[in-house]
């Protein structure tokens, strides 16, 4: 059996071409040109669900500018129909009226 140390590579690390996998070339991030496949740009990049879930909620947002909502026509119809439900005046006839108007249930009998 194999003692550490004894072979090279025998856990499947990346050698560097050289004298250039020492540490104090790594930390003043001179990067060999043969580093592997892990620092190739090259490589084609597959966005993700969650990747593209972080990039829209964690995008910065300036709050001084201004935010414009455009609605279609049927849109802008029916909110204006909200707001004027939602500001009407709103009086003790209008509520006594509705609550204490005539309800009939069935049929309507006809009249001869």
């Amino acid at each position: 059996m194999a003692e550490l140390g004894e072979e090279k590579n025998v856990f499947g690390g990346v050698e560097f071409e050289g004298n250039n996998n020492n540490v104090e070339n790594i930390a003043n991030n001179e990067v060999p040109e043969n580093a592997g496949t892990i620092r190739n740009n090259q490589l084609p990049v597959k966005t993700g669900f969650w990747n593209k879930f972080k990039a829209f909620w964690l995008q910065d947002i300036d709050w001084n500018k201004e935010i414009k909502v455009e609605l279609t026509p049927y849109q802008q119809k029916v909110e204006d129909e909200i707001n004027e439900f939602l500001h009407q005046e709103v009086t003790w006839e209008k509520v006594h009226d509705f609550l204490f108007q005539e309800i009939s249930f069935g049929k309507k009998k006809e009249q001869a």
